[in-house]
């Protein structure tokens, strides 16, 4: 596994960007988040060691952009490079997640077709209302491999209408961060039921801060959120990885 964050820093969007972790990190760090730059490391996927190997091996998933968004408008004129290099380095895979896909079909490559082998982009939605905007346009796209972020979850969400077999897999988190509104465990049921239904691949991905089950509000630290969900054991995951 390998993180690739071509360009640093996003603009809020939608409700679910309210507590952003990058803004809350950049803010740490006495930084402006909102500030979009390109980062030093931008040719990561193509840079090469002394025995003129690629620096991050063959068959590696690249995590793309998980500090930015992808399809950011703020950072147009450097993905067509950043593109590229996606399609130099198809001996790897790279995973995107955005919520902005109302942008992609403006901005694909040139030769994209109906998708490159080696890309899987993730549709991030936090509500009803944006899951009902954003995933028909999702389904419309030529993407080969996707799937629904429902993260940060805000309440509960019905995605029965979208799951078919262009989807793979659906991820639900709740928030981070001592602000953090609250995922609720039955939200997270419901939807791992609606998966269950219709064939799709589930994973809990964290449980986020304010954890509430049985009408209890658990807060439940950062480091041990991935792992209390982990402990839930309701993913639905066939022996694979999560990407």
């Amino acid at each position: 596994m390998a993180n690739w964050n071509p360009w640093h820093g996003c603009k809020k969007y939608s409700e679910g960007c309210q507590n952003c972790y990058v803004y809350t990190m950049d803010a740490r760090h006495e930084r402006d988040a909102s500030e979009i730059k390109k980062n030093a490391d931008f040719n990561l996927p193509i840079r090469k060691n002394r025995q003129k190997e690629y620096k991050i091996p063959s068959s590696e998933t690249i995590y793309t952009c998980f500090t930015s968004d992808f399809l950011l408008p703020e950072a147009d004129e450097w993905r067509e490079e950043a593109w590229a290099m996606i399609r130099n380095r198809s001996d790897c895979g790279f995973v995107f997640i955005t919520k902005r896909i109302d942008r992609l079909a403006e901005v694909l490559p040139a030769d994209w077709e109906d998708g490159y082998n080696n890309v899987a982009i993730g549709c991030t939605v936090e509500n009803q209302a944006r899951a009902d905007y954003r995933l028909p346009i999702f389904l419309d796209l030529p993407i080969k491999k996707r799937f629904i972020c429902v993260s940060p979850i805000l309440e509960e969400v019905d995605l029965s209408a979208y799951l078919c077999d262009k989807i793979d897999k659906v991820a639900v988190g709740g928030e981070s961060g001592i602000n953090a509104r609250i995922c609720k465990y039955d939200w997270v049921l419901k939807i791992r039921e609606q998966c269950e239904s219709s064939g799709v691949k589930f994973w809990f991905q964290q449980t986020g801060y304010r954890f509430v089950k049985d009408g209890k509000l658990y807060i439940i630290e950062r480091k041990l959120q991935h792992s209390q969900a982990r402990k839930a054991n309701i993913n639905i995951l066939h022996g694979e990885k999560p990407f």
